[in-house]
């Protein structure tokens, strides 16, 4: 045990002296014009998770290496090490351009799932924009098109259906927000586009009971000679609602605008 405890203590010992070594150098190194031993040390960073030196180091070699046989393990590497940073725009960036230059490399097809994976790491919670998030799809679909034999694939579904949820929900909190803000006009026309665009969303009962809510409102209120047209209209949306959601937890409220809608319309016959 003694003995154990010796080899490790020197083990450590000489641990510490390298880091101190290392980082008493580092600048040297950097800016020396050793760059095989630049190279070395940038992927023992790289392996020891110092994403920031092994990142400057790999820099100073991407145009020293440029058309050299290290060029390719060197622009890897650099990818790799802004991802685990957690740079992933310039991350992506790499990858994409190393998949342009290395098409026949045996990393082609990883870089460019890791450059999508980069941008699906970029997209934002659902309440802001979603520029990156539909990005992050069309990538993501691209290299399953690609590549649709990749074990990445089964991930790649299940992102994928994370992405689209996000989408799903920013488009159904915009067309509700038109009802909230009594635009109803523009609610009805957004939530029938929304269920046009997601037959299957899990926000199906919402929005066809806003549908309803929002036709009886824009339809009330509506020119007399347009009226009648616009409540009917609300009398067929209450018909599919109703026999498509039959225990909803709106049916109450909605077979109120129902009965509202028929005494209006009642009321323009006479």
């Amino acid at each position: 045990m003694q003995v154990m405890n010796k080899v490790f203590r020197t083990g450590i010992f000489a641990l510490t002296t390298f880091l101190l070594v290392s980082c008493g150098n580092f600048d040297k190194l950097l800016k020396g014009h050793d760059f095989d031993a630049q190279y070395e040390a940038a992927v023992n960073y790289y392996n020891n998770r110092n994403y920031t030196r092994a990142i400057q180091l790999f820099e100073n070699l991407i145009m020293h290496y440029h058309g050299k046989e290290l060029a390719e393990n060197v622009s890897w590497y650099y990818g790799l090490s802004l991802m685990g940073e957690k740079d992933y725009y310039s991350a992506g960036y790499q990858f994409k351009n190393f998949f342009k230059r290395f098409p026949y490399s045996e990393h082609a097809e990883e870089a460019l799932y890791m450059a999508a994976t980069c941008k699906y790491m970029q997209s934002p919670d659902y309440f802001l924009d979603q520029k990156l998030t539909k990005e992050a799809i069309a990538e993501y679909e691209s290299y399953v098109d690609r590549f649709p034999n990749s074990v990445h694939v089964p991930e790649i579904n299940t992102r994928l259906d994370e992405l689209r949820a996000k989408l799903m929900q920013k488009d159904y909190d915009i067309a509700y927000g038109y009802y909230l803000t009594e635009n109803y006009n523009a609610a009805y026309v957004s939530l029938q586009a929304f269920l046009n665009n997601y037959p299957d969303s899990p926000l199906r009962e919402e929005a066809m009971f806003y549908i309803l809510a929002s036709g009886y409102e824009y339809g009330i209120n509506s020119q007399e000679d347009k009226m009648r047209d616009r409540l009917q209209q609300v009398v067929n949306d209450f018909d599919r609602f109703a026999t498509s959601f039959k225990e909803s937890k709106h049916l109450a409220e909605a077979q109120q605008l129902y009965t509202k809608t028929r005494a209006a319309l009642a009321a323009l016959e006479k």
